[in-house]
Parts: C-alpha cells; sequence; structure tokens
C-alpha cells in the first residue's frame, strides 16, 4: 500500500485513448503513452484492503499480485513491479491490452468508489519492462529430455509452453494458420493488440528455445497420432472455433459473413500489404449489421467503421444494462452495467448515435433478387422474468426492415471443431468441449491433455493464460512425478508449489 490515504485523496482517471476522429483514420493501437507520475498517483489509490478481493477467484484468474505491484509503481521501483508482475502472467501486455479488467470488477475500492486502474498499470509495467530492455531471453540451463507437442498457439498454448519450456522440456508449438499467435494474431483487431507486441514475445520465447511450426493443420496435414508417438505429451489448446449461426431464412445470401471470417482476412490483409492486396471483405461504402454485442461486436464495428461504412447498426437481443449494479449482481461478482468500448465511441462520433439497438430479434435476411443481401426483417422483443426465469416474447407491431449490403455475426461459439480429437477418440462433454478436469487437464488419452477455450468453452484472454499454465504443471507432473510450476489459483508464494502428483 504506497499512501494510506491515497484512496480518500484521488479520484479515479484512466489512461486516455487516442481521440476517436484521429484513430479512426489507422489501424494503430489505441492506446497513447502514460504519464510516469498520473501511474505512480493512480497506484496510490490502492487500498490496505486486508483481502485483496482483486487476485482472488472473483477477481484475477492467474492470482496477479496486483497489491504489490501498485505499490511498487507508487513508490517508482518499477523493476521489482515487473519481476512481481512476471511471477504470475506469462503475458502481461495481451491482457494489459485486451483483458476486460475482472480484478477492477472485484476491487474492495469498487464498493463505495470508482475501482483502481489495474489494467492501466499493469500493461504500463510490462511495456516499461519491454522499453528499458529489462525483459530478456531466459533459456533453461538444462534439458530434461522430455518432448511436448502444444496444438494451437492462442494464449493457452502459449502459456504451456513458456511454463514447459522454462523448467527444461522441449516444446514444439503447432498452428494451422500461417502466422503463430491464435487470437491474440487473427482474432484480436490491430487497434487494440498490435501484431508487433504478439511478435516481440514471440521472438522471446523463441529465442528461449520454443519451436514453432506454422502452417501445420494437425488433423488434415500433420498426422496427430504420429505426434503423440514422437512426443512424451501433446496438449491440446485448439480454442473454440465453431461459431454460433443464424439459422433463419435467407442466411445463404452473400454479404452474410461470420465475424471472425471478417476479422481474419482484415488483419492477414493488414499485415501481409496494408489491405493493398484486396483480400479482405471490405465495409467500405456499405450498410453493416453486426449481430451480437461483446467484445468480438465491438471489433466488427471498430473495423467496419476504419473501412469506411456507410451505416452500422449493432443488434443486441438482450435489454440495456442498467447504468449501476443491479440488486441481484452484488460485488464481488462482475458488473454487467452499460459501458461503451472504443468502437462504441467511435460510431457515434461518426453517425451522432450509439450504433447499439437493444431487444431486437433477427427474423430473416432479404434478398435483392440477385442472392446478395439487402436488409434484415427484424421485431421488437421484451424480456418478462416468469417463474424466476427471464423469457422472450416478441412486441406486436413492432415489424421492421433494416437495410444490410453486409452483415457480420458475432454471436459467440460452440466449442472447438472436433477432426482432432475424432481421429483420436477423444471424450467430450455435454457441451461438445474436450473432457478434462480443471486442475488435472488430462483428457481421456493416457499422455493427451486440453486446456484453454477448447476445454472450458468461449471465455477471456487472461483464464486460457491460468489454463496453459495448469495443464503445463499437469503435465510436468505427469512427465517427472512432481513439478515446481504453480498449480492454477495458486500463487508463486504458495509453499504448495513443489507438491508431488503422489
Amino acid at each position: 500500500m504506497g499512501k494510506p490515504t491515497g484512496f480518500k485523496e484521488f479520484d479515479r482517471k484512466k489512461v486516455e485513448w487516442r481521440l476517436p476522429i484521429v484513430r479512426l483514420e489507422d489501424f494503430g493501437e489505441i492506446y497513447t503513452e502514460p504519464n510516469e507520475e498520473h501511474l505512480r498517483t493512480q497506484g496510490a489509490r490502492c487500498m490496505d484492503c486486508g483481502v485483496p478481493f482483486c487476485q482472488s477467484a472473483t477477481g484475477c484468474p492467474i492470482d496477479n499480485l496486483i497489491p504489490e505491484w501498485n505499490d511498487l509503481v507508487y513508490h517508482g521501483r518499477w523493476h521489482d513491479a515487473l519481476e512481481r508482475l512476471h511471477k504470475t502472467n506469462n503475458f502481461p501486455e495481451f491482457t494489459g491490452r485486451v483483458c476486460p479488467a475482472p480484478c477492477e470488477g472485484a476491487c474492495v475500492l469498487g464498493i463505495t468508489n470508482p475501482p483502481v486502474t489495474i489494467k492501466n498499470i499493469e500493461n504500463a509495467i510490462i511495456d516499461r519492462g519491454f522499453k528499458e530492455g529489462w525483459v530478456k531471453a531466459n533459456p533453461p540451463q538444462s534439458r530434461t529430455g522430455k518432448k511436448i507437442a502444444i496444438i494451437g498457439s492462442g494464449p493457452a498454448g502459449l502459456a504451456a509452453a513458456d511454463q514447459l519450456n522454462k523448467v527444461g522440456h522441449t516444446v514444439t508449438v503447432y498452428e494451422r494458420a500461417d502466422r503463430i499467435g491464435g487470437l491474440l494474431t487473427y482474432g484480436i483487431p490491430n487497434m487494440k493488440l498490435d501484431k508487433g507486441v504478439v511478435q516481440r514475445r514471440l521472438d522471446l520465447m523463441a529465442a528461449e528455445g520454443v519451436t514453432f511450426v506454422t502452417k501445420a493443420d494437425v488433423g488434415k496435414t500433420v498426422d496427430p497420432k504420429k505426434l503423440m508417438a514422437d512426443n512424451d505429451a501433446v496438449l491440446l489448446s485448439t480454442g473454440a472455433t465453431k461459431p454460433r449461426d443464424l439459422p433463419i431464412p435467407g442466411r445463404q445470401l452473400k454479404g452474410i459473413h461470420f465475424a471472425m471470417e471478417f476479422l481474419t482476412a482484415n488483419t492477414a490483409s493488414l499485415l501481409d500489404s496494408k489491405h493493398a492486396d484486396g483480400k479482405f471483405i471490405s465495409a467500405k461504402g456499405k450498410r453493416v449489421v453486426v449481430i451480437g454485442g461483446g467484445d468480438t461486436g465491438c471489433d466488427c464495428i471498430g473495423t467496419s467503421l476504419r473501412h469506411g461504412c456507410s451505416q452500422l447498426v449493432n443488434f443486441e437481443l438482450l435489454d440495456k444494462p442498467p447504468e449501476s449494479r443491479a440488486e441481484d449482481n452484488p460485488w464481488p461478482q462482475w458488473p454487467r452495467v452499460f459501458r461503451s468500448d472504443y468502437g462504441h465511441e467511435e460510431a457515434e462520433l461518426k453517425f451522432g448515435k450509439d450504433a447499439r439497438e437493444y431487444c431486437i430479434l433477427s427474423k430473416e435476411f432479404v434478398d435483392d433478387g440477385k442472392g446478395n443481401v439487402t436488409g434484415i426483417k427484424t421485431v421488437r422483443v421484451r424480456w418478462i422474468k416468469k417463474d424466476g426465469k427471464m423469457t422472450m416474447e416478441e412486441v406486436a407491431g413492432s415489424e421492421e426492415i433494416i437495410g444490410a449490403d453486409l452483415v457480420l455475426l458475432a454471436m459467440g461459439f460452440l466449442g472447438p471443431e472436433h477432426y482432432v480429437s475424432e481421429l483420436l477418440g477423444i471424450e467430450v462433454d455435454p457441451r461438445s468441449n474436450y473432457k478434462a478436469e480443471h486442475g488435472k487437464f488430462s483428457t481421456s488419452i493416457p499422455g493427451v491433455f486440453a486446456a484453454g477455450d477448447c476445454r472450458r468453452g468461449q471465455s477471456l484472454v487472461v483464464w486460457a493464460i491460468n489454463e496453459g499454465r495448469g495443464a503445463a504443471r499437469s503435465i510436468d507432473l505427469y512427465l517427472r512425478g512432481s513439478s515446481t510450476l504453480p498449480a492454477p489459483g495458486i500463487t508463486m508464494g504458495s509453499a504448495l508449489l513443489s507438491t508431488s502428483s503422489r
């Protein structure tokens, strides 16, 4: 705790984003360079709260030692803050940019006041670490002779690879795309996570001994059974990549795409040619409808605006969230309140109003007579609580056709694709995810483990890191009988770090 009275003296103030009118002109990151004194002041707001819920199960899934590095930043001890941050988080430059910050939702100060700007401080610590040259490759001094194959290079796979490599195992990561990073590279737009930031970490891991193989589609171009034969363990971290569809009349029309089709093609073209190759789905001059909210929907909004769309509407099936916590959403739960992210701000600037339309249901895609989408038949709905459950009913007379030349489906994901698990005969759970208990991460096939969204379902980057770190420990236990790697939900300071598999 830096300053005992800091939380009473200083108001919450986030590090500003670049102005919407400026950032809409490019795909550069939306963030600005933080002022050190500003960050120290914000770190001073961290309370001596006794029980730091920010780093508990209701807060940070990887138990980031938040009060400690807040205090260290307040006292100007940035290098020490970086060491504390890296003890629990392999990739703070990713979470510091894209995590919705459940830690802030669980901040004790947030009971009565706006919470500490934890995410801003985290991001500033790691960016300063790279800038000052403190973050360097640190390969293991010896190798165990054990080999692990990791299928999928998203945050779960990368976290597992980093942990396993640190204890001396030989790790190879296989990725079906042409670049490493999974959703970090192709699922999150450049303005929210610059791909140079991703590559910077990948280069560090490669220098430490992790091997990356791209264009390796395990189950199609690479035999998973051969990977099992050639390695001592295999980790599936393939993500939840099966998108939720909207099977209403007209779904076959041209101009209707899943969000990841749109975002992936945009980033690939941006990285390959700065969009000069034209190999992306352009929203320029089009009436865009994004169906589904959340981060992915916002990313579709921000990307469409940068292309130069002529109109933009974002459909939300649910009610507009309240401005403050509802009675059934008490602290320290994640606050389900109304927020405006970067894309929402930009849309309001360009079109003069919030792009989001709440309580709206899509009924049918309209054909222009040539096989292209030209609109969506919709109806308004109301939500009513019956028998303790919220039910939806259509509002009579509220039917409307909303024009659209490009429709982007951002309604979430249903689980992993199964061509790898089917070849190996891996059991799945009722939600079609790979069946593997959290904490053990072992599948129904000995020596094969699963972590991340393919095991738990669609989730956050920080939860993927939790899973990757936990799976790494389980694999280490499987291979050697004991492990010095931390268990999920246990900080580096715990006495349980060196427990054996028995």
